[in-house]
């Protein structure tokens, strides 16, 4: 499959891919594969060593701005076109490159160039999509939960949260505003010189602030405010249902008001108990929101992008990527899926 040379991506249905893993080793396509599934995303978020809120597992890839040129990431779309499967979207850089952006640093300027050239090589290279966050702090999980069958499953409780601070002082979130305004001035204009759609992702977990960092992406009213602070149809949202169900918010509201505005580039499919202050992880059959209701709306406003199970419960004899844990979610949404096409065909 050459995806360069098939149906243009936005003509494409929607779909369920897999995502959650940076190395598309052979093995990992195989399996992949025989689920039934012909669209991933690679997700390059790394974390030092050292980072204390979420475990580093995988080795790395890509590490340094300089290794994303043109052909490593032809290299990395042809190693999972081989497969049989389309590269839908290259999901996150590491935090280092451009901390500093986020948060007003001296190497502000250095970093968004990196950037920009990071974009135009992504565009060049003929993926589509890139997801990116907003959170210097990364993702803080802090609780472990145990649901269905004794599944493990990850969680967090803003209570035992200390209050340190993780980037050296209180940031306020005009600062942080201020910041993202010149992020999306300056990729912008070059994602929609090369053709590549940008993707923001929730901040996880979605509270007001974490470690003296504010959390911009905890709500509605701040992703209206995203979309439209520098208006491009190249900016959208990585929907993750995951993170809007931690929030409390009316996810069924959110899904028609932007996906009538075709903001919604692909999602991400999970659920949670609670909501915060404190909530875990649960299998997406489970959780606060009606997950068959869910699909019904993404079938509604006319959603035709990719759909990835995102994270899942650690399942009895799983492997460190949760093979089993994603072989389930996939054919609960492969389920819903042929529910809908069979009734759109009826």
């Amino acid at each position: 499959m050459d995806q360069r040379d098939s149906v243009p991506f936005d003509e494409l249905p929607m779909r369920i891919g897999l995502g959650q893993f940076r190395d598309p080793t052979d093995a990992r396509l195989r399996f992949i594969k025989q689920l039934g599934v012909d669209d991933v995303l690679l997700n390059m978020y790394r974390y030092s060593p050292d980072y204390p809120h979420l475990p580093n597992r995988d080795r790395p890839l890509l590490a340094t701005p300089e290794e994303w040129t043109v052909d490593a990431l032809v290299e990395l779309r042809e190693r999972v076109e081989r497969a049989g499967i389309r590269l839908n979207a290259i999901e996150n850089v590491p935090i280092a490159f451009y901390d500093h952006v986020m948060l007003g640093g001296d190497r502000c300027e250095e970093q968004l160039d990196d950037l920009r050239q990071i974009v135009r090589n992504l565009g060049e290279a003929g993926i589509p999509m890139f997801g990116y966050h907003w959170m210097p702090s990364g993702v803080w999980r802090n609780v472990e939960a145990t649901v269905r069958g004794d599944a493990r499953a990850s969680g967090f409780d803003l209570d035992a949260v200390d209050d340190e601070f993780t980037h050296g002082r209180e940031y306020t979130e005009a600062e942080l505003w201020e910041n993202y305004e010149r992020f999306l001035r300056a990729v912008l204009p070059v994602a929609e010189e090369v053709g590549l759609k940008v993707c923001l992702h929730p901040n996880d977990p979605p509270v007001p602030s974490l470690g003296g960092v504010p959390q911009l992406f905890r709500n509605f009213e701040n992703f209206q405010r995203a979309m439209e602070l520098v208006p491009s149809d190249n900016h959208g949202l990585e929907f993750c249902l995951g993170c809007w169900s931690e929030m409390g918010e009316d996810i069924e509201s959110a899904l028609q008001y932007f996906g009538v505005r075709e903001k919604l580039f692909y999602v991400h499919f999970r659920d949670v108990d609670g909501t915060v202050p404190r909530f875990n992880e649960t299998f997406i059959d489970q959780g606060n929101y009606d997950a068959v209701r869910i699909f019904e709306l993404l079938d509604e406003v006319g959603f035709r992008g990719m759909i990835i199970p995102d994270h899942v419960p650690h399942v009895e004899g799983d492997s460190e990527w949760d093979h089993r844990g994603r072989a389930h979610a996939v054919g609960y949404l492969q389920g819903l899926l042929a529910m809908y096409r069979a009734r759109d065909d009826a």
